[in-house]
Formats: C-alpha cells, structure tokens, sequence
C-alpha cells in the first residue's frame, strides 16, 4: 500500500498550543485517535502536563513499529531525552508507568532473558492444563453472579473478579488480598488518578510484590513467583528488581488487559444479537474473543517507545529520541486494512493480520492464557444465561478514564432464564 509523505515539525519546534492534544477534553481517547487517523498514519499529539509524543494510528503503522520493536524503536525511558532533561514535570502522573522498571522497559538481550523465564509458565501444555481450573473459579464466580439476580454488576462480580482470580493464583496470592490487587493496578493505570496517588499507588504495589517475593522464598509452593525466585536464587538469571518487575507486569498485561476483553466483548455482543446468536448455535467463543481484540481492543494504547534514530514510519518522519505510542483500538477499525466494515462486529472475519495480541519480538507471551480465559468465561456465562441482556443503556455504560487499558466499569444486568 503506498503512502503519502506527512512531515509534522519537530516537537521541540512546536508549542503545546501547535499540537492537537490527546485526549480532546470533548471526545474519548477512541473518537480522538479515529479523527487523528484521518490526519496521517502516525500524529504527533499532546498529553496532558504539555508532553509530546507521536501516535501511530493505522494498522500498517502499527505493525511496522511493532516489527521494528528491539531495533528501531527502544523501551528502556533512558532513550527519551525529554524525561531526563528537564522538559517533562517530574509529577507527571505517566512516569509511574513509564519508569516502571519491568520486562516491558527493558531491551534487547536483557528483553530476550527474562521473556524465556516468564515464557515458560505460558507453554501450551501448562495453559491446557490451567483450563480445569479456570474453568472451576468461572462456575463459581457464575454461582455467585445467579444468587445475586438481576441488576447484579457484571464487571466486579465476574469479568473483574475471573481474571484476578486466575492471575493471583498463578502468582500465589492469598485470596483475601486479591482485591487490593485490583484496586492498586485500577488507580494505576487511570489518569484521572491525582500524580501523588498514582506514585503511592505504584510504592504501594511494589512494596507488596517485594513482600511477596520474600514470602515465596521463605515458603515456595507452586506458583509463578516461587518459580521466578528460584530461577534468581539459583540460577542468578535475575535480579530481585526484574522478578518485581516482571510480576508487575504479569498483573497489569495479564489481568487488566483481559477484564476489559470481557467487558467489550459482552457489550459488542449485546449490541450485535446476530452474532451472540451465531457464536451460541457454532460455539464460536473464540472467534468472538479475536474479533473482540481487533474491534474494541482491552489496549488503547501500548506504554511508549522510543526512536533510537531518525525513522519514517508509514511514511511519517519521526525525529530520534521521540516517544511513541502504539494504538491498537484505532488501527484495529483502520478501514484501509479492514475496508468499509471495519466498524461492524463480525465473528466470521478473516483472521489473517490480525494484532490483537501484538507483532514481532513482543508478541503477547501470555496470549494462550487470555484466549484460554475469554473463551471460557464467555461459552460459561451465555450457557449458564442465555437470554441475559443489559439492563443499562450501551451509550451509557462508564469507561476506564485510562490512556493504556479501557473497557466497561459497569454491566448491570438482567439474567432472564437460568440454566445450570
């Protein structure tokens, strides 16, 4: 596909009153980044606090960024002058995300290292066997869902609560401390969250995983922590920090990302009868889940990265040293990849080229284990509940005031006939 050349200035030639800023205050991040796409494949824009940064809103775009991912464009924040220099306020409430000293920020071998420590707790066969489980916490999650009857919200009683569940019981956390899990990574990851909060929030956090660590290693059972303590006791592949930060990490790509998949999906299928009807009579939960992650995906926009050197990105000139966010909902509608009905929920779609779960180096390491979850919480929940609707209005519904991982705050619902 051929491109026309677009070559906004410099950023550092350009006052915040020059660039468009992201999120415009009467649009969602969504609405903003579609009308920007009509603008170029990738847009310099303006983050609240008077940063810039550089958008990449096509699906070529995005793709070519993500092949490019260890090379091109770097994540370790050492790379952004901006951060380091002065020109970005040191309260900024985004350095708590992108400072945050995890897999994600690292590079190149250092990248490579811990993606195989962590890889090995998602192989094929350790997915399969967690689906007994899974599907164990989904029955009972749906118990409680039935015996609190309609109006019961849907997003705290099971598409916040199955993904919790399962990622704290691959980490080893007590149950009765899983909802302050869920609190810390929420305020984390809003920006609506005052800079102080979300700094206390992240010290907070990291102070519990730290603690976490030492009790795996006091007491080791069967989990990814304990394993992970071991390969550093051991093995010295790790450093106690990059352990933190990976199980950091884990919890927010591993649950966040998922509770949202199942709240858009829910809301997609509500919305689209046609296809809730088709996924119930060919048991297509999977392909709903994968047409979930193109049409509404849980990732607005991926943490930054940044230009090791001078590159031109669908035809976009981006500057060396310019943070740049990857925007998986905007190129997952892109029209020039998915033609005039980019903006329709079909479960029949072609699946070939898809990015939900990511392109190159970085695709998703924990990509078996969402699949696995979304597949079945949805066959359980539409099984169990097949003629639920939403007693809410869906341009009512609240979303996550978040830059990086949106999705429904509320579902409340009627549950219609039970069967069990």
């Amino acid at each position: 596909m051929s491109h026309t050349t677009h070559s906004p200035p410099n950023c550092l030639d350009q006052m915040s009153t020059s660039l468009p800023s992201f999120p415009a205050a009467d649009e969602t991040p969504l609405d903003t980044c579609v009308r920007l796409r009509e603008i170029a494949p990738v847009v310099e824009v303006e983050f609240p606090g008077g940063v810039p940064a550089y958008l990449a809103l096509t699906h070529n775009a995005v793709r070519e960024i993500l092949a490019g991912d260890n090379k091109t464009f770097l994540r370790d924040p050492k790379h952004w002058p901006a951060l380091h220099d002065g020109s970005i306020p040191e309260d900024w409430p985004l350095r708590a995300i992108v400072e945050g000293g995890h897999m994600a920020t690292k590079d190149g071998g250092d990248h490579r290292r811990l993606r195989g420590l962590v890889g090995k707790a998602f192989t094929p066969a350790r997915v399969q066997a967690l689906e007994p489980r899974v599907q164990q916490i989904v029955d009972g999650l749906l118990d409680n869902v039935i015996a609190a009857g309609d109006g019961v919200d849907l997003v705290p009683a099971f598409t916040e609560a199955m993904p919790m569940w399962v990622i704290c019981e691959l980490f080893g956390v007590p149950a009765e401390e899983r909802l302050q899990m869920r609190n810390w990574t929420a305020a984390l990851l809003a920006h609506t969250t005052p800079p102080e909060e979300a700094f206390a929030t992240q010290d907070a956090l990291q102070a519990y995983l730290h603690e976490l660590v030492e009790r795996k290693r006091r007491t080791p059972g069967d989990d990814i922590t304990s394993g992970l303590v071991q390969a550093r006791d051991e093995g010295d592949r790790l450093t106690t920090e990059e352990l933190v930060g990976v199980l950091w990490l884990m919890l927010i790509a591993g649950h966040e990302t998922t509770v949202h998949l199942l709240g858009h999906a829910i809301v997609a299928l509500a919305q689209n009868p046609d296809q809730l009807a088709l996924a119930k009579a060919e048991d297509r939960w999977a392909d709903v889940v994968e047409e979930t992650l193109r049409y509404r995906h849980s990732v607005m926009m991926t943490s930054f990265r940044f230009t090791a050197e001078n590159v031109t990105v669908a035809g976009v000139h981006i500057p060396k040293g310019q943070a740049v966010g990857v925007v998986y909902q905007a190129s997952g509608i892109d029209p020039a990849e998915y033609g005039e009905s980019a903006d329709r929920f079909d479960i029949t779609r072609e699946q070939s080229a898809r990015l939900g779960f990511g392109h190159g180096p970085r695709y998703c390491v924990g990509a078996s284990l969402a699949r696995l979850e979304g597949r079945l919480a949805l066959a359980a929940l539409y099984r169990r509940l097949p003629e639920l609707t939403l007693a809410i209005d869906p341009d009512d519904i609240p979303y996550s005031p978040s830059f990086f991982t949106v999705g429904p705050l509320s579902l409340p619902v009627t549950l219609g006939t039970v069967k069990p």
